[in-house]
């Protein structure tokens, strides 16, 4: 039932054939790694492409035992012939998942009737905003990949998901998105519970275009240094990865009330809030180490926290290092301390009033 072909290098018309042969038999799950398909001369038009291409789409339309199709590492040695009829026959599969991945893919055509894709997996292609806008015909689809591509816009992306009533999941990481806010509104799938946007290009502007009912959401690595306030009201929100930004500071959950993780690892965060867990008080674990923290009096609040957070700090002690002052460079925060006396101006001012 399970059927993989790795490092084939054969005419184009040969593993057509190979494919209505496999297309026939009870294989459900077909992997093709490392595909490169040629053509002689005589084949390079697409009047000799045609007949091949129509019996594939009489082929698809049936319904066989194949479930799954999952192409790697696709390499097209054939260049001459209208590439908009092999997108066709692959957007009208009549199977569940479809994966085609590193193949140097620019588009992909929206089914004609109904799909009954469940899964896809266009990751590391050359895609852009323009796929599936003003498509209607994915309305099965669950899980949608589309990692290492070239979309710029988030609006179109969300544009894109509108009409995909069954969408719960979405990968749009290591791509070139970003937003610039200014009013423009945004379409999401109502049903998106789960989107991955890291590695991007995205700033604070983001948080006016996510999906309402997003429970984890992924914005590590972009240049986000500061989380608005009244901005967005994601309750549904329980996951929220902060990553490898630019923030200075700890984000409030005034707009996330169902927040319980928060990870906001390797930022430019100096001394971090004291008063994290008291306005986000369903949080159960935050991750904030690897920044580049000052051990300073302010800090000690902070450290205090720790305490009394009951272990919900992630990575405690061994993340929480200093960084500032250069003398104390390496030092983990457990190991600081400062006197009562050394933070406090008060009494430090009446101490020395007394002495004096």
């Amino acid at each position: 039932k399970t059927l993989t072909l790795e490092a084939v290098d054969l005419q184009w018309a040969i593993i057509l054939q190979i494919f209505m042969l496999i297309w026939y038999s009870p294989v459900e799950h077909l992997t093709v790694r490392n595909l490169t398909f040629r053509g002689p001369l005589e084949e390079l038009t697409e009047y000799a492409f045609q007949p091949l291409l129509s019996s594939v789409e009489q082929l698809i339309s049936l319904d066989g035992s194949m479930k799954a199709l999952t192409l790697e590492h696709v390499r097209n040695k054939v260049y001459y012939f209208n590439q908009e009829i092999l997108y066709r026959q692959f957007s009208e599969m009549n199977i569940a998942n479809l994966t085609i991945a590193d193949a140097y893919m620019p588009h992909m055509l929206c089914p004609n009737r109904t799909s009954s894709f469940q899964y896809l997996n266009f990751s590391h292609n050359a895609l852009t905003g323009e796929l599936f806008q003003n498509c209607g015909t994915l309305a099965d689809l669950k899980l949608l990949i589309l990692q290492k591509n070239k979309f710029e816009s988030l609006r179109k992306v969300s544009f894109m998901t509108s009409r995909m009533k069954s969408l719960t999941y979405l990968d749009m990481s290591n791509n070139l998105l970003r937003h610039d806010g200014a009013g423009v509104q945004c379409q999401w799938a109502e049903s998106l519970a789960e989107l991955d946007l890291s590695s991007n290009q995205l700033a604070d502007a983001v948080f006016e275009c996510l999906p309402a009912n997003v429970q984890k959401l992924s914005l590590r690595n972009n240049q986000i240094s500061n989380v608005p306030s009244g901005v967005a009201e994601l309750k549904s929100l329980e996951e929220l990865n902060l990553a490898s930004n630019r923030l200075a500071d700890l984000p409030g959950c005034g707009g996330f009330t169902s927040l319980q993780f928060l990870n906001v690892e390797m930022n430019s965060i100096l001394t971090p809030s004291a008063d994290f867990f008291q306005s986000c008080p369903r949080v159960r674990e935050l991750q904030a180490g690897h920044n580049p923290f000052q051990c300073s009096c302010e800090l000690q609040a902070f450290i205090r926290l720790e305490r009394r957070s009951g272990g919900k700090l992630f990575g405690w002690p061994a993340a929480y290092v200093c960084e500032y002052p250069e003398g104390l460079r390496g030092t983990e925060l457990k190991d600081f301390h400062l006197s009562p006396l050394a933070c406090n101006t008060t009494l430090l001012l009446v101490t020395a009033l007394l002495l004096t």
